[in-house]
């Protein structure tokens, strides 16, 4: 069977899971959302118990043990796909070289670990973060308890029988763009900002347009289902965010992880591995990104972008956020397997 080159197994690999993670990422979403008993969120609001609120929503990192599970088959399937496309080496007793994946190598395992306990970690919390203010300052502002609490937990959806909208999900930066998007769909000199959001759900830009044009604000339950429309866009690309950046992550760090394994063992020289950027196309790309296209650094090298910044490949743990969100660039291993095989050789003359 041919070896398939490197852009084909990451492609593969990237349409399997990038999907697999966004999806159980927002499974996980629907589920706490389903799961909370709204009177008992509003009964601790009543009583101005905002952190007694945000516990009766159940938001624990034991809620995303599917995306932990997801993750890991993503690293897993990484490491598997990199040492199982090796050529076929030789050795020079005539024995041939095994090239092995081990999930349960400690390094792997620790990583796997950290990693997964800091993303969902992260998740968790800010979600907390955001629910926390939103929540204190509907309170702050003698806002309704029940709606405010709809606000932050969604509504019941007639149609699919599940909580839509709310702000569970978001990031605490998304979560105050949806309080500024009902606050100026609640205020008709406010409501042309509205219409600059790009991610609203354009079907309400009519209704929007027309109250703007009479000066007079919009029903309630409209701005509900607006805002609503608004949150649920702003989850799909929060999950979008996620699936691509924690495949990509699993992916290469699975790839480094699966060098290191065989240099460990002493099948491949460290001195005989570089490794070498690839730029994937995309309708925006980062143009420093692509400026590094065939770019090469030796394995315990890091990369330096033209803007300056270091990190040791894509999507390494020491890449900084902004050269990572949306990013599709990737980087393969040019392997000199007999390398090893040659001071094999020397070694037993």
């Amino acid at each position: 069977m041919a070896r398939r080159s490197d852009r084909q197994i990451f492609e593969e690999l990237l349409a399997r899971f990038e999907s697999r993670l966004r999806d159980v990422f927002l499974d996980c979403v629907a589920d706490i959302r389903d799961t909370i008993t709204l009177r008992i969120v509003v009964e601790r609001l009543e009583k101005g118990d905002v952190n007694g609120a945000i516990e009766a929503m159940h938001l624990d990192p034991d809620a995303f043990a599917r995306l932990e599970t997801a993750f890991a088959e993503a690293y897993n399937s990484g490491g598997q796909a990199t040492v199982g496309n090796f050529p076929r080496v030789i050795d020079p007793d005539g024995s041939r070289v095994v090239f092995r994946w081990g999930l349960r190598n400690p390094v792997a395992e620790q990583w796997l670990r950290e990693h997964s306990s800091r993303l969902i970690t992260r998740i968790v919390e800010d979600q907390r973060d955001g629910i926390r203010f939103i929540l204190s300052e509907g309170l702050a502002r003698g806002r309704n308890p029940k709606r405010t609490a709809l606000d932050v937990v969604g509504r019941v959806s007639r149609v699919s029988n599940r909580r839509e909208g709310g702000i569970i999900g978001l990031t605490t930066a998304q979560q105050r763009y949806v309080a500024r998007a009902r606050e100026e769909l609640s205020n008709p000199a406010r409501m042309a900002d509205y219409l600059r959001r790009q991610r609203r759900d354009r079907r309400f830009d009519r209704t929007v347009a027309k109250a703007l044009r009479d000066g007079k604000p919009l029903p309630g339950d409209v701005v509900d289902r607006i805002v609503g429309r608004y949150s649920d866009r702003l989850l799909q690309l929060r999950g979008e965010a996620i699936g691509l950046s924690e495949t990509m992550t699993a992916l290469a760090k699975s790839r480094d992880d699966a060098i290191r394994q065989q240099i460990a063992a002493g099948k491949i020289d460290a001195a005989a591995v570089t490794k070498v950027w690839k730029h994937t196309p995309q309708e925006h790309p980062r143009h420093h990104h692509r400026a590094m296209n065939g770019k090469s650094v030796g394995i315990d090298d890091q990369f330096e972008l033209p803007n300056g910044v270091r990190m040791s490949y894509p999507h390494s743990d020491d890449a900084p956020a902004d050269e990572t969100v949306f990013c599709k660039c990737y980087h393969t291993m040019k392997i000199d397997f007999f390398a090893a095989v040659e001071r094999r050789f020397r070694a037993g003359r």
